[in-house]
């Protein structure tokens, strides 16, 4: 509950911090303006119905002085790949903010070539750039910066795929790939021109991303060490009998079919951003879940303690389960990194957790030692006839046992 509650924390945050929201510009007003749902950004328009026209002004803002700054329109969908952007930055000759034209086809996704100024397909007919305090203004990190444009729409087509984002370096006039955060991936909404309002599918994603952090956190995370734990330590626990392997037992089916959940609504959310790739995170993702899977089966051909391939059962069994348990938890890590919550109270929560877990294994293990030694060394005064053996061993197993 304490982790869920810092996700919730964290989440809220992310998704409550926005501009705010002006329908004045220093030569223009409009007649609507919107608070954009990541990078501190907001839009204002005016949109002529009688022409299908749409004048707007995007308000961004640098995070390098030598950065990027990116506003555009997707006919498609709201996502990167197809974006018809207007990209400002510094030009590398004169220092003046330039603004030009740009699509974002998948080659830019995958990092194939530069990125190169090309005429927009669009019925854009004027685009502009102003730097916040006019022409006098400097480009430095956090200026602010208006985006101005004027479009034709397709006639009866209000819904407009906002997309934008910002980045650190331009090589000539070619923008650099921009950071990677949830913040910066998140930059993408749906406005109605008409009626203002903005679509559910941002806050949808968001909301399946806090989902799928929060399941695969709580049982890749927590709940398959915790699981691992009770295995190695409670079966030496003579008073609880066989009661350990089904505490350990019901601990993973619980933490799989978590994981198994959070691990469909990942595949959900890759289907839903088609622009978006986390590599290595999908990868460790898909490892610990077949891993997990491997080890849900092993169940349904464990061999009784008497079968001669037992040995060779467990030995795969405890390489399989640590090998998952190790994926589980640098993903778990990953995952924070690709949430952009990688200095969050989420993340203090569960480092916190798992030192907790791994405090508890340590004085688990150095008791399990300590009764080891002990026990070698009863059985070695046994066999040099030194004790006879009940009362001691009584006194053994008492010690043992609590």
């Amino acid at each position: 509950m304490i982790l869920y509650f810092f996700f919730l924390l964290s989440f809220n945050h992310l998704t409550e911090v926005s501009a705010h929201c002006t329908t004045s510009t220093s030569t223009k007003t409009f007649e609507k303006c919107t608070r954009l749902p990541s990078q501190d950004a907001s839009v204002a328009w005016t949109f002529h119905p009688h022409n299908a026209t749409l004048d707007l002004v995007f308000f961004g803002s640098f995070i390098s002085p030598s950065g990027w700054v990116a506003w555009g329109i997707n006919p498609d969908s709201p996502g990167m790949t197809g974006t018809r952007a207007l990209i400002a930055f510094p030009d590398p000759n004169s220092g003046q903010v330039v603004l030009l034209p740009y699509i974002l086809d998948s080659s830019v996704k995958l990092q194939k070539s530069p990125l190169l100024s090309r005429p927009l397909d669009i019925h854009l007919l004027s685009s502009s750039a102003t730097l916040y305090g006019g022409r006098l203004a400097t480009i430095h990190r956090g200026a602010a910066i208006q985006i101005h444009a004027t479009l034709k729409l397709v006639a009866n087509k209000t819904k407009i795929h906002h997309v934008w984002n910002r980045g650190l370096y331009v090589q000539g006039y070619s923008p650099t790939i921009h950071p990677t955060t949830n913040n910066d991936l998140s930059s993408a909404t749906t406005i109605d021109v008409m009626s203002g309002t903005a679509a559910t599918t941002h806050s949808n994603i968001h909301t399946l991303k806090m989902v799928h952090g929060v399941l695969n956190a709580i049982s890749w995370g927590v709940l398959l060490p915790v699981g691992v734990a009770v295995a190695r330590y409670l079966r030496h626990f003579q008073s609880l009998g066989p009661a350990w392997f089904y505490f350990h037992a019901g601990i993973q089916l619980s933490a799989i079919l978590l994981g198994t959940a959070g691990f469909g609504i990942g595949i959900r959310l890759g289907q839903m951003s088609s622009g978006t790739v986390f590599g290595l995170h999908r990868k460790l993702g898909i490892s610990a879940f077949c891993l997990g899977s491997l080890q849900t089966l092993a169940l349904l051909f464990r061999p009784k303690t008497t079968n001669k391939y037992r040995k060779y059962w467990k030995s795969y069994h405890h390489f399989v389960g640590y090998a998952c348990v190790v994926l589980g938890v640098v993903n778990v890590f990953q995952g924070f990194e690709v949430m952009g919550e990688g200095r969050s109270y989420a993340k203090l929560s569960y480092c916190l957790s798992l030192s907790t877990l791994i405090g508890i294994c340590i004085a688990l293990e150095v008791n399990a030692w300590v009764i080891f030694c002990r026990k070698a060394e009863e059985d070695k005064l046994r066999r040099e006839g030194l004790i006879v053996g009940s009362e001691k061993a009584s006194t053994i197993s008492h010690v043992y046992i609590h």
